[in-house]
């Protein structure tokens, strides 16, 4: 009866561990084909990632920025993303000069922008998508995306000072900003900028909304590392005008052209 019983545990204890091993044996199988058809759509050009995270250089034909991007996976083809951006719009007018006001044949202090009202920043937030034109060839193509997107602006005027002569005799200066068409001081005199920190507790705000299109030429050699070159058009909206330049119109719309470097990494 003992060995009746022990024969009968012994079947039941083998037939579990078959399917056991069995299971075991599916699951490996299944991660095996699933990893076969991940390989094979790359080979074929698409871009297999859950997530990806991307930072860029912009230089913009008004200007700089610098962008953080997270995107995540929604069909092969398309990805969902939000970005963050901080730059700096300048006007076409501006140039830097050097001073010498005493006529010693020796610049005076920092170079300076003559005719500068303010210091131009935006922070832009916003969301997007990058959709999937052309897939790599092979792993060392270009895949070629579409990216567009849209938000938030929060644009910054932070007054440009520059160091101006109150004294030709003395030589006594002043720290100035702009103050209005009749601020001779500040038209006539400027001798140097001043420095960066100068202006900032008078940083105005001003909200906008900013939108972007271009086209990303993915060059990574593996598809789980973005090295990208990106070109395209960037317009931001704001709802007061935002002055740069004394003899440059104020506006409230602003639109430029934009080529970035990119690298990043997918999940």
């Amino acid at each position: 009866m003992l060995i009746l019983c022990f024969i009968t545990v012994s079947n039941i204890f083998a037939q579990q561990q078959s399917k056991t091993l069995s299971e075991k044996d599916q699951k490996k199988q299944e991660r095996k084909q699933h990893i076969a058809d991940l390989a094979k759509r790359e080979e074929e050009g698409a871009l297999i990632f859950n997530k990806q995270f991307l930072l860029g250089f912009k230089l913009n034909t008004d200007g700089w920025s610098a962008m953080y991007e997270h995107g995540k996976y929604k069909t092969i083809t398309t990805t969902n993303t939000w970005f963050i951006e901080f730059g700096e719009r300048k006007s076409h007018k501006e140039e830097k000069v050097s001073s010498d006001p005493f006529g010693t044949g020796f610049t005076f202090g920092n170079p300076f922008v003559y005719g500068k009202r303010n210091n131009f920043y935006n922070f832009n937030i916003g969301i997007g998508q990058q959709k999937l034109i052309g897939g790599k060839g092979e792993k060392n193509g270009v895949a070629v995306s579409a990216i567009y997107g849209g938000g938030f602006s929060a644009g910054l005027l932070k007054p440009y000072y520059v160091t101006a002569i109150i004294d030709g005799t003395t030589g006594e200066t002043r720290d100035v900003k702009y103050e209005g068409p009749n601020d001779t001081l500040f038209l006539n005199s400027p001798i140097s900028a001043v420095g960066f920190t100068k202006g900032i507790g008078e940083t105005k705000f001003v909200p906008g909304l900013v939108a972007h299109a271009g086209l990303r030429f993915d060059y990574g050699r593996y598809n789980e590392l973005l090295s990208a070159l990106e070109v395209g058009v960037s317009a931001e909206f704001y709802t007061q005008n935002m002055p740069i330049m004394v003899d440059a119109p104020e506006k409230k719309f602003f639109y430029n052209a934009y080529i970035a470097i990119e690298f990043g990494s997918r999940k």
